[in-house]
């Protein structure tokens, strides 16, 4: 009952569907979709023809060879159940009449499938053969199966299984199946462990399911046969092959065939393109000629795959070696040699090792080579290298090579046994040998004259010894010693490698006073040993060498002299002695240059430096001046020195108070933190200034009203001592001394203003002015009387300052800033 409900309910939603997705309308085609196998009441109305017009008679179907459809009142019914598998379609014609004529349209009736058909296996596909040595996952077979609902639909939509495999040896799980197209293959197990004599058939029970094999889908089981067969699917044997093969090409050399389904071949491995290939039937072909001395062997993997590219098996492997022909040359690694050889050499000494090589197989005779010196240039009259025929060693013939030319090029060939051959140069350098001392062309040289004077680098002579051996080897380079007379290493030589010239350079300033003669034992030797004889006196040779004198001028014992004298100092003390001498003996004149005051005097001979006059630290403290040696008897020889003279402080000045401090003032009352900065200086050097000291006058009033605060070693702050002063100008008696034992003082009567003051910091009435001292009002008359106009100016701009800027007594006031540099 349930059952029905349930498909009433959905056919009535199927109705509604088709009525309102299919609306057919007047004088157009219309399509509407039916379910098949309708199980209800009938005439079954499937769809109102809408929009027909009012007036409309004899409404007819025709299209309908069955009898199963008709219409009534605008409705289109059928009379029994469809069935899609029988027909999918109608197409009915609806006419009608109107007033004026009649007319038609088509109406397409689409049947819609139901799940209603259960899928089936198609037997051929029931069988199948799978072969030993297949990979797994490559299918073999493939099961097919049909259903006749609507392949559009899920309906149709097939699912495969395998459910059982028989029998289970070696494994249980020896095969698979793709569950959507039905394709059987081998499992990994099945690939490895397949083995047509333990197992030669199976069986398979294979489920197909519709729906996508929901659960609910209609399903089918069958069996499927899979025969085990062998494969000739094997490496095939080695080839070998010889190089350089006449042709034609290609040739056939091996053959391989996959006894399983349909399949293609392909050729893998370290070889040229093309150079083999397989044809369809798996034979294997060679196209060009090898050369064994490029690649003897060559490793081939043959591939076999479906024709969709998906490999079927493990590649077999076919090994292919080259057979070697006698068609290489020995050759040798470089065209030309270098050897050496020395010319003293004796017989058999061997030279160099030339050896050929050739490319064909060791293994073989093809590789035997023979050595033959085929030339020689220059020619000699006799014989003077060799070459052995079989090993290639290079060995001097002659008994010596001395007196030969210094260079011969050999020429040396390399052939097979089949004639095949190459050849070499070698170019042999005749070693020269210390055979041959340098000789002096006489065993003594000079004597050779040089003033004492000259300079440093000067070149006194240059000598030769003679080698006989090679120029420009090293048995003629020779080396150059002095053996004696030069201890002091007065002199020093370069040689000249291009002629083996020697010469002596002075190194050292000559004094003939000291030494005037010099006689230099020079020996000569070659820089690698003899290797005939020794060296005897030939090799050495005696250079005599005189030094001329040259009248010298003045030396001084001091390049720069220091000397202190104290200020104040009596004049005509001596404060220094210039010491100078002559190498010659002569006398000596000096002199000075720079003192242009005339503060000092030197003796003439005596070269005593001597004050002339009292000298001042304050006024210049230091002097220098110029002292000149000259030779009393050639005044164009000269030398010359600096002095300079320190002159020590004494204390001998004062400290003094500087700057104005008449316009200065301090309030009353008292002004908290409000000073006069007061300055002073010393004009000694700070050994004696030093820090300057301020101390009031030793009297009581004095002490109470006024105090002095240090600020640094040269300022001090004045202020009041007490809260109130009467106004009026007050002369504060102070010591100024300074530092130095004993000290030097000076006394100051300091005059200073004490007035009463405005918020602003501003005197508020006149100081009164010191006896003798103009005042205000007379200066300003005499101004007015001379200068009316710029008086009158003058007054204007005091009186603006006055009132504008004032200064508040703190401790930014400007009196409480110390100077910071000494006055």
């Amino acid at each position: 009952m349930a059952d029905r409900e349930t498909t009433t309910m959905l056919i009535i939603a199927l109705i509604l569907v088709i009525i309102y997705t299919f609306a057919p309308c007047s004088g157009a085609n219309v399509k509407i979709g039916v379910p098949e196998n309708y199980d209800g009441i009938f005439p079954w109305y499937l769809a109102k023809l809408r929009n027909l017009p009012g007036n409309y008679t004899e409404l007819t179907v025709t299209g309908d060879d069955e009898g199963i459809f008709g219409v009534d009142a605008q409705f289109l019914y059928a009379l029994k159940p469809l069935d899609r598998e029988k027909q999918p379609s109608y197409s009915l014609q609806v006419s009608f009449r109107t007033s004026e004529h009649r007319q038609s349209f088509t109406v397409e009736v689409c049947v819609i499938d139901k799940n209603d058909n259960v899928p089936t296996f198609i037997g051929e596909s029931m069988r199948g053969s799978v072969q030993l040595g297949l990979l797994k996952a490559i299918p073999f077979m493939q099961v097919d199966a049909r259903d006749r609902d609507d392949r559009n639909t899920a309906h149709a939509e097939l699912r495969f299984s395998l459910m059982e495999q028989t029998p289970r040896i070696p494994s249980s799980q020896m095969f698979s199946i793709n569950s959507i197209t039905g394709e059987v293959s081998l499992t990994e197990e099945g690939a490895s462990t397949l083995d047509p004599e333990m197992c030669g058939r199976y069986k398979l029970l294979v489920m197909v399911k519709d729906m996508a094999g929901k659960a609910n889908a209609f399903f089918t089981n069958g069996i499927v046969t899979v025969e085990v067969t062998g494969n000739t699917w094997a490496s095939p044997d080695p080839v070998r092959l010889q190089e350089n093969l006449p042709g034609p090409y290609p040739i056939p050399i091996s053959q391989v065939k996959w006894s399983g389904s349909q399949a293609e071949y392909s050729l893998e491995g370290e070889f040229p393109e093309m150079l083999f290939t397989i044809s369809r039937e798996g034979v294997i072909y060679l196209n060009a000629p090898l050369d064994r001395e490029t690649q003897d062997q060559f490793q081939i993997s043959i591939v076999v795959e479906r024709p969709d590219g998906r490999e079927i098996a493990k590649p077999v492997e076919l090994r292919v070696m080259v057979g070697d022909a006698n068609d290489n040359r020995p050759t040798f690694p470089q065209a030309q040699y270098h050897t050496v050889v020395k010319e003293l050499a004796a017989r058999g000494t061997e030279i160099l090792t030339v050896q050929a090589a050739d490319n064909d197989d060791p293994k073989t005779d093809n590789v035997r080579i023979f050595y033959r010196l085929v030339g020689q240039i220059p020619e000699s009259p006799r014989a003077l290298f060799r070459v052995d025929r079989d090993s290639g060693v290079i060995s001097v013939q002659a008994d010596s090579m001395e007196g030969t030319a210094p260079q011969y090029t050999l020429t040396i060939t390399a052939e097979d046994a089949k004639g095949l051959n190459s050849s070499c140069t070698l170019v042999v350098t005749v070693q020269d040998e210390n055979n041959n001392p340098p000789v002096f062309s006489q065993h003594e040289y000079g004597p050779f004259h040089i003033p004492e004077d000259a300079l440093v680098g000067t070149t006194v002579t240059a000598v030769l010894a003679g080698d006989a051996d090679v120029r420009g080897g090293d048995s003629w380079q020779v080396d150059y010693r002095l053996e004696s007379g030069n201890e002091e290493e007065v002199f020093t030589f370069v040689t000249d490698k291009q002629t083996n010239e020697v010469s002596l350079i002075l190194s050292k300033v000559l004094d003939f006073e000291r030494e005037s003669e010099y006689i230099l034992v020079l020996s000569a030797q070659n820089p690698v040993a003899l290797v005939r004889g020794r060296y005897g006196p030939a090799s050495t040779a005696t250079v005599s060498i005189y030094v001329d004198d040259v009248n010298e001028g003045p030396i001084l014992s001091q390049s720069h002299y220091e000397v202190t004298v104290r200020e104040g100092e009596e004049p005509g003390r001596v404060i220094a002695t210039i010491r100078g001498y002559d190498p010659d003996s002569h006398p000596i004149r000096y002199s000075l240059q720079g003192d242009t005051k005339k503060y000092f005097s030197i003796g003439k001979y005596s070269g005593e430096l001597k004050t002339v006059q009292a000298l001042d630290r304050e006024e210049n403290s230091t002097y220098t001046m110029e002292v000149i040696a000259v030779d009393g008897r050639n005044s164009s020889l000269s030398a010359s020195t600096l002095v300079t003279v320190q002159i020590l402080d004494v204390n001998d000045n004062s400290p003094v108070l500087v700057g104005d401090y008449s316009w200065k003032y301090l309030c009353t009352p008292r002004w908290e933190d409000q000073a006069l900065v007061l300055a002073s200086r010393d004009s000694d050097g700070p050994q004696h200034g030093g820090r300057l000291n301020f101390s009031l006058r030793s009297d009581a009033t004095v002490r109470r009203n006024w105090k002095l605060t240090p600020i640094n070693d040269t300022h001090t702050n004045l202020s009041l001592n007490i809260p109130y002063l009467a106004p009026e100008v007050y002369t504060v008696p102070f010591t100024i001394s300074d530092s130095s034992s004993p000290p030097r003082s000076t006394f100051i009567n300091l005059p200073v203003t004490v007035c009463p003051c405005n918020v602003r910091g501003n005197c508020k009435m006149a100081a009164k002015q010191l006896q003798g001292m103009p005042t205000i009002q007379s200066a300003v008359g005499i101004l007015l009387g001379t200068f009316a106009v710029i008086g009158t100016i003058l007054v204007v701009v005091f009186v603006r300052l006055s009132y504008q800027n004032p200064k508040q007594p703190s401790k930014t006031n400007q009196e409480r800033v110390p100077l910071k540099t000494s006055i």
